[in-house]
């Protein structure tokens, strides 16, 4: 008997093992998980953001060449479909419920954004469908078009009225309002979010087929037992009548973490028609559809006693919903936005409301941080403006409101649990790593040449999100292989990888031996699916925990075949006292199953974390920009996080690098743009600027961990920590490049032709 032969368990930087596949053209997406000859559905959507539908005739593209269906509200209604996409309410601060207007799977009577599903054609080829839906008759009265984030306007919804979708607070009122009339100073600042598009790798789609009578729906998601609840409740059907799928899926950030409209007409038209109908959304159909993140207008207010210490904070936010509820839209800038509201700060005054406004756009949900990079932005912008408004240096503000290590567990002013952190030490490693001391001498050869040099902080702290749940299922083949059964579902984060580093430390078996499953609500009994950063964290503890009640499970047998009384488990292997004899679980599950015990062979078990755990970190941002064309570059990036426990230092090392870059690219070039009508002008990426990799930095990555008291492993999730750190960071590095030269107030983004206008407008102001 022998053990196994390499460790490489936790805290390694082990390179991710189904990057092999990805890289040789190996992955099987979902366009590769159509079966052959499946029919192709097409989505005609609404070309005008708010009108009265006054007529739809479908009958031409029903004859049209190749077509085997056309599917309208009245039809999908017609054969047992509920024509409603579901959301999650939230309740207002007056105690009644937010509204709740119907928003249709297929428009029915009006519709209200550019986009919006109103048919779906099915036919042999992609070209046929499109070609009848050309030939669809669809006409309409104007309505006028709400754009504004803010309340009144033209009517969407008679649910709505003045379009207020919901009004939420948390707080003490009474007792902030209290400190600011008790402050020495206040500072107030108006702070706009821009909106974003998520603009995944893979856009959104699906594919339904009938096998053995059952409906298989694949699709391109962050998790299967939603959707599958969903499919059932919205066609009328058993939910052991349906399995739902998903092959590897190329990005997610939040955006594909919910039902949408498609997927319910697919998967009706496969079952009416007998056969497999597969759709996969383009670019500008994306665009248009897909949840959008971001869009909302704060104002922030901070008291300060005499000291500078942060005695109270008022915060405001104004959010977009776009034309109807998504599924948690409601959630994201409230709830969740709360978790956070107050940052690192040792602050218990503080009132936070927001309001959810509709507008005739598309739809607004969770993107990569939801509601967490929201609320850190407004706070840290605030915490820079206070420091310039008060003559104050902004790292010194920063430490001085910090919440100490000696005060921690804290509970924070909206009841969240922090329970560990050590602020002061990860601020002064990032001012170190980042090289603070040398800014003044880099802003002098910059000015040398001509360019404005800008320094940017940002402490963030996020709060993991999700179902707190999680359960794993190990499995021994009977070819001497090990399977991993997970709820959650990667996206491209490296789960299989990091799942597999995971068992192997608890178990000793060879990473190589270990075959992760996912995404298969048939071989997987329930999942929390992937969203708030909340994998490896819940899924880690699952995978312990099943790893150790798998190796107590085993001791008796082991024992006996070992002749001994009792058997202990150490460095991978079975071992009794007094003998040099030893088992791995890979020999001990054969010999199990040579004498027929075979319910050794698979173990199932279930975590319930007892708190969240909160990342933090310091980003610390150096901008350049030309003032001759107003180009702006990010020229220097730091980050120093605390995440705890790092399960593999590279693989969050890539994380980081993936979140701050999306923070890059809404901060200077990302920004969704409608005109007065609601027609979306950045529908391409000709005119909507996704960052390349000449605009990013090398971003530098230390570890300050301070291991999580909240899970039994220390970790705390880092998916969307990068994210949540750059926003501010870079907006106050722009502010501190444009400051000399005038300018006094900057929103993002941080395009050429806006950067240039301020500064000219700035200096035609000094003339």
């Amino acid at each position: 008997m022998t053990m196994t032969s390499s460790k490489f368990g936790t805290s390694q930087s082990i390179r991710r093992r189904e990057d092999t596949r990805f890289l040789t053209g190996h992955g099987r997406y979902l366009d590769d998980a159509a079966p052959d000859g499946a029919l192709y559905a097409y989505v005609f959507r609404s070309s005008v953001a708010h009108a009265e539908i006054t007529a739809l005739d479908v009958a031409d593209a029903r004859e049209a060449d190749g077509v085997h269906l056309v599917i309208t509200a009245d039809d999908f209604v017609a054969k047992g479909g509920f024509n409603k996409m579901g959301a999650s309410i939230i309740t207002n601060r007056d105690g009644s419920k937010g509204a709740d207007p119907l928003r249709p799977i297929l428009a029915t009577g009006r519709v209200r954004f550019v986009g919006e599903p109103i048919a779906v054609v099915i036919a042999d080829s992609l070209e046929q469908a499109k070609d009848a839906a050309e030939l669809i008759m669809f006409d309409y009265d104007d309505l006028p078009v709400h754009m504004d984030v803010a309340e009144g306007g033209p009517a969407i919804h008679p649910e709505a009225p003045d379009n207020v979708g919901y009004d939420w607070g948390i707080g003490d009122e009474d007792a902030t309002n209290a400190a600011f009339e008790a402050a020495a100073f206040t500072t107030k600042l108006e702070i706009a979010d821009n909106r974003v598009i998520a603009n995944s790798m893979e856009p959104r789609g699906c594919v339904a087929e009938l096998v053995g009578g059952r409906l298989k729906m694949t699709y391109s998601g962050q998790g299967v037992w939603g959707l599958k609840g969903s499919l059932a409740s919205t066609l009328g059907m058993d939910k052991e009548d349906i399995v739902v799928m998903t092959p590897d899926v190329g990005g997610g950030f939040g955006m594909k973490a919910f039902d949408y409209p498609e997927y319910f007409v697919v998967a009706q038209a496969c079952r009416r028609l007998g056969q497999p109908v597969r759709w996969q959304a383009e670019r500008t159909e994306s665009m248009l559809s897909d949840n959008g993140g971001r869009d909302l207008i704060s104002t922030a207010e901070l008291a300060f006693d005499a000291n500078h210490k942060i005695i109270g904070y008022r915060c405001n936010a104004v959010c977009n919903l776009g034309a109807y509820n998504s599924g948690f839209a409601q959630f994201i800038q409230s709830d969740l936005a709360s978790k956070v509201l107050m940052g690192v700060y040792d602050v218990q005054a503080a009132y936070y409301s927001n309001q959810g406004i509709y507008t005739n756009t598309t739809q607004v949900d969770a993107y990569r941080g939801a509601g967490r990079p929201e609320a850190i932005y407004t706070l840290e912008r605030a915490i820079d403006h206070a420091a310039r408004t008060l003559g104050v240096d902004a790292m010194e503000l920063r430490r001085k409101n910090f919440i100490p290590a000696a005060k921690f567990p804290y509970k924070t002013v909206t009841g969240e649990l922090y329970d560990v952190g050590d602020f002061h030490k990860v601020l002064a490693r990032a001012e170190e790593e980042a090289d603070t001391a040398g800014f003044a001498a880099r802003k002098a050869a910059s000015a040398a040449q001509g360019k404005l040099r800008g320094l940017g902080t940002c402490y963030y702290i996020e709060s993991i999100l999700g179902n707190p749940e999680e359960t794993a299922k190990v499995e021994f083949t009977e070819e001497g292989r090990v399977t991993l059964y997970v709820g959650t579902q990667s996206n491209g984060q490296g789960h299989e990888t990091v799942y597999a580093q995971l068992l192997h430390e608890y178990s000793g078996i060879d990473p190589d031996l270990i075959d992760i499953v996912q995404g298969d609500s048939d071989r997987i009994e329930k999942g929390g699916g992937t969203g708030g950063s909340r994998s490896v964290t819940t899924q880690g503890s699952a995978i312990k925990h099943t790893g150790e009640s798998m190796i107590d499970k085993f001791k008796p047998f082991v024992a006996s075949e070992m002749g001994v009384e009792d058997v202990a488990f150490e460095e991978g292997a079975f071992r009794a006292d007094g003998s040099n004899v030893v088992m791995t679980l890979i020999e001990a599950a054969q010999a199990a199953r040579e004498k027929g015990e075979t319910e050794l062979l698979a173990t199932s078990g279930t975590t319930t974390l007892p708190g969240r755990s909160f990342p933090n970190g310091c980003h610390i941002a150096e901008i350049e920009i030309d003032p001759d064309t107003g180009v702006t570059e990010v020229v220097k990036y730091t980050v120093v996080d605390d995440f705890g426990v790092l399960m593999n230092p590279m693989l969050a090392e890539g994380q980081v690098h993936g979140g701050v870059v999306q923070g890059i690219g809404q901060a200077i070039s990302e920004h969704v743009v409608y005109d007065a009508d609601g027609q979306l002008l950045t529908a391409t990426f000709m005119d909507y600027g996704m960052p390349r990799a000449g605009d990013v930095p090398m971003i530098a990555f230390y570890s300050e961990p301070v291991p999580s008291t909240a899970n039994a492993l220390g970790m705390k999730g880092c998916g969307e920590a990068g994210t949540v750190g750059a926003l501010a960071a870079v907006a106050n590095a722009a502010l501190d490049a444009v400051w000399e030269a005038g300018v006094h107030h900057v929103d993002m983004p941080f395009t050429p032709q806006r950067v240039w206008n301020w500064l000219e407008t700035s200096k035609m102001a000094a003339e």
